[in-house]
């Protein structure tokens, strides 16, 4: 066995971190958002930050075959690569600022990022934004920011999603593509920034099937009728990955 694969194995907190994992899977496979919401405040607990971050854009690679091929096709595509494209441009900006921000900090405004996110999800509020490409641009690239600092790619998208009017399968692909295809893309840029170190690969790499199961029975109990359920479901978890996740804590 690979020295970094036996120190993986016996990290303490890996319990907590596939726990996490496979909850931010079920939640993110029925409501096609919410993953990073779930698992960043754990994650960032247990790991640094940065390589929290890391950690979690491997696992999302699972996304890319057990939530992609069904979500695509679904998706307003020429909104989605609009909003791609600006992400891709201004995530490097954030990773820098992942990589050279003090953790604690970083921990408090993960949480404190997720915790708006739910209460302003659950009071209805929601960002409008006009259609066409300067708005879907505007809308990526602050995306694509706050998720290189904080690996927290959905918020933004979550609250103008919610606000687009559309059908609740549509909202789900539209969201669901959008997170797989940056998340993935944000590996090369953690790459480059030297996050993707031997034992991060080897905790991905251990943690991914974890997420796609998850990702795959969430999936299956996804009915559109369903939506009030799932999103409580969603409420509650978040709330719980917020409360182990806060430096007040430790």
């Amino acid at each position: 066995m690979p020295d970094a694969l036996g120190s993986v194995l016996a990290e303490p907190g890996l319990i907590w971190l596939a726990a996490a994992v496979f909850l931010a899977g079920l939640i993110y496979g029925f409501a096609g958002f919410g993953s990073a919401l779930v698992f960043m405040p754990v994650g960032a607990r247990i790991l640094p930050p940065e390589l929290a971050v890391a950690v979690f854009a491997i696992t999302g690679i699972g996304s890319v075959f057990t939530m992609l091929p069904r979500t695509w096709p679904r998706a307003d595509r020429p909104a989605t690569v609009w909003m791609i494209l600006a992400a891709l441009a201004s995530m490097p900006i954030g990773i820098v600022l992942l990589i050279r921000t003090d953790p604690v900090p970083l921990r408090w405004a993960i949480c404190g990022l997720v915790a708006l996110t739910l209460v302003a999800v659950v009071s209805g509020w929601k960002l409008r934004l006009g259609s066409g490409p300067v708005p879907r641009l505007t809308l990526g690239s602050a995306a694509g920011f706050v998720g290189g600092t904080t690996g927290l790619l959905g918020p933004v998208v979550i609250l103008t999603t919610l606000a687009s009017g559309d059908a609740a399968d549509r909202m789900r692909a539209n969201l669901s593509s959008f997170l797989t295809i940056v998340n993935v893309a944000l590996l090369p840029m953690l790459w480059v920034g030297g996050a993707l170190t031997g034992p991060v690969l080897w905790m991905g790499a251990v943690l991914l099937p974890v997420y796609m199961g998850g990702t795959l029975i969430g999936a299956a109990l996804f009915r559109p009728g369903a939506e009030r359920l799932y999103r409580r479901v969603a409420y509650l978890v978040v709330v719980g990955a917020v409360l182990l996740g806060l430096p007040l804590f430790d």
